[in-house]
């Protein structure tokens, strides 16, 4: 039996109060759906500035209502510290996904990004702090490796940031080590590599490109890579970072805690590659797909070019393996896409 298992059923044994920030965003959702089919009690935050009310609305009709009866919605701002102080009280686990993502934003906006991931990351991880959560786990990402070149990333090396969204993140991890050091502050942080599934909105200036490009084949419409399709990517389904969330705030172990781990399949895929692949999982159900070809553009600034996780930490110390891979992810993401799509439009 993995430690996941034995996680959940013991979860299931003995139900713990959660917190999730951002829970009505793309990752948020799919950790409530999880914690609520194991009979957790949940507090949910969010200002539904990116979320999307219809998410929580799904997952109301995946659970039943006994388990849905055990969820709490506080809508508010995590720089909100009246508020952030409000949804910890009486928290087990402090699952902190809220935060303003994308590069591209991150530059036309860094103020707001800033002030989001920032200021209202300390103020979540202060009221954390106060009320003595058992476990306080972060939404870290691959932004931080920056222009670090490797074959594969590792935990411990980092470049120099590309983005403003890359520097609000490595702050993010320079808070939580000092808080460990300073108040015996118990966190982790989860550096996420292109997380992809079910429920991630494809519209927008900002949308990540998997959600982008099947909504775009589904239409029929022009697929762009920008740069030649070679810059390569390790793409995660959302189910392998929920169970890295769980893993991480439920984890005993001295020597697991006040770490950073790497989220990931650890293993990549390039662009042009990812593009087959996608058009293969809709070609069954959407025949219109078959002959598409992609247009290339140019590079985009604060764009990786090459982005591998090296997973092995999180396996030793967390017991994380991921069971969803690339082109199971992406049929099963394909099939919810195809058939939620006239409300997401």
């Amino acid at each position: 039996m993995s430690r996941y298992q034995q996680v959940r059923e013991g979860l299931r044994a003995q139900p713990k109060r959660w917190l999730i920030t951002g829970v009505a965003g793309f990752i948020g959702s799919n950790l409530l759906e999880e914690l609520l089919r194991l009979d957790q009690t949940v507090v949910g935050l969010d200002n539904f500035a990116t979320g999307s009310r219809r998410n929580l609305e799904e997952v109301r009709s995946l659970v039943t209502p006994l388990q849905f009866s055990r969820f709490h919605m506080i809508e508010g701002d995590v720089v909100d510290a009246r508020l952030c102080r409000e949804a910890v009280t009486g928290v087990d686990y402090v699952l902190h996904q809220a935060a303003l993502g994308s590069v591209p934003r991150s530059i036309s906006d860094p103020i707001t990004t800033n002030l989001v991931n920032v200021e209202g990351f300390l103020k979540m991880l202060i009221a954390s702090r106060d009320a003595s959560v058992r476990r306080f786990v972060f939404a870290a990402s691959s932004s931080t490796y920056g222009d670090h070149e490797a074959s594969s990333q590792v935990e411990h090396v980092i470049g120099r940031p590309l983005s403003p969204y890359a520097v609000t993140k490595l702050i993010n991890e320079l808070y939580a080590d000092v808080f460990s050091q300073i108040f015996s502050f118990h966190s982790i942080g989860l550096r996420y590599f292109n997380i992809f599934g079910r429920r991630q909105d494809p519209k927008g200036p900002y949308s990540a490109v998997i959600p982008r490009w099947m909504d775009a084949m589904i239409a029929g419409d022009v697929v762009e890579i920008f740069g030649d399709g070679e810059a390569s990517r390790d793409f995660c389904h959302v189910s392998n970072v929920v169970q890295s969330n769980i893993l991480a705030a439920t984890i005993e172990s001295s020597d697991a805690t006040n770490q950073i781990y790497n989220v990931a399949l650890g293993r990549s895929a390039s662009l042009n590659e990812l593009f087959s692949l996608i058009q293969g999982s809709l070609a069954p159900h959407c025949l219109n797909v078959k002959d598409l070809k992609p247009v290339y553009r140019g590079l985009r600034a604060g764009d990786i070019v090459r982005s591998t996780a090296d997973i092995s930490k999180a396996q030793r110390l967390l017991g994380y393996e991921p069971v969803c891979l690339l082109q199971a992810g992406l049929a099963e993401t394909s099939v919810w896409y195809l058939a939620n799509r006239a409300r997401l439009n």
